[in-house]
């Protein structure tokens, strides 16, 4: 089993957060993810083949017996859906197999307690002073208004392996940057649960079902 503490995030061309599904294309040996990541991923999946689909599952069968479907908005936004609603499904299936499940909370000792790897907290500064705090994540976790980073980020490969009163560079194309590790932490990393978005079709048609 590969060790989420040693293993080297793969490089990218450029300095831009990689979107998830961008980065489940890439050929990395496991989608490492926090608990509460890939519970998030999964409360996605169980909405939408429990709810999501067999609503708009609905919608299509309904729409489909109004008329000439080839002029009918409503069954061809139910097909278009549904084929949104199965890319996503299958996207999240294969995430969620890939998952290798790494708490920020749990005991470490030696380097992997000191020294920044998945899960880390990371509070660094440049050579201006600035000082910023950074949290290392999966691709499938990215928050950027949180500091949240992808472990396969620029950032966080530079940040890598690195303890407090290490002197790092940042390769990017804006040029390259030297950062000072500042410290380095393990602790609870607060991740936004699944929420239903708006306009999903399980709450329409749930709400349309009360009205009858």
């Amino acid at each position: 089993m590969t060790n989420p503490f040693t293993a080297e995030p793969h490089e990218h061309s450029d300095g831009e957060e990689q979107p998830a599904e961008e980065a489940a294309a890439v050929p990395a040996p496991k989608n490492y993810i926090t608990p509460a990541g890939l519970q998030r991923l999964r409360a996605e999946l169980r909405f939408l083949l429990t709810r999501e689909r067999p609503a708009v599952t609905e919608v299509v069968a309904w729409a489909a017996g109004n008329g000439d479907r080839s002029e009918n908005a409503d069954y061809q936004y139910g097909k278009k859906r549904l084929r949104e609603i199965d890319r996503r499904i299958r996207f999240l299936r294969k995430r969620i197999d890939a998952a290798e499940i790494v708490d920020p909370e749990a005991p470490r000792s030696g380097r992997a307690a000191t020294h920044v790897f998945f899960g880390a907290t990371v509070r660094y500064g440049n050579g201006a002073g600035t000082e910023r705090v950074v949290r290392i994540v999966g691709a499938d976790e990215i928050d950027l208004n949180r500091n949240y980073i992808s472990w396969l980020s620029p950032l966080a490969r530079s940040l890598m392996k690195s303890g407090p009163g290490d002197s790092v560079i940042l390769r990017a194309p804006g040029g390259n940057e030297e950062l000072q590790i500042l410290e380095v932490r393990y602790e609870r990393i607060p991740i936004e649960p699944f929420t239903e978005p708006p306009g999903a079709q399980a709450a329409a048609t749930a709400h349309r079902r009360t009205e009858r």
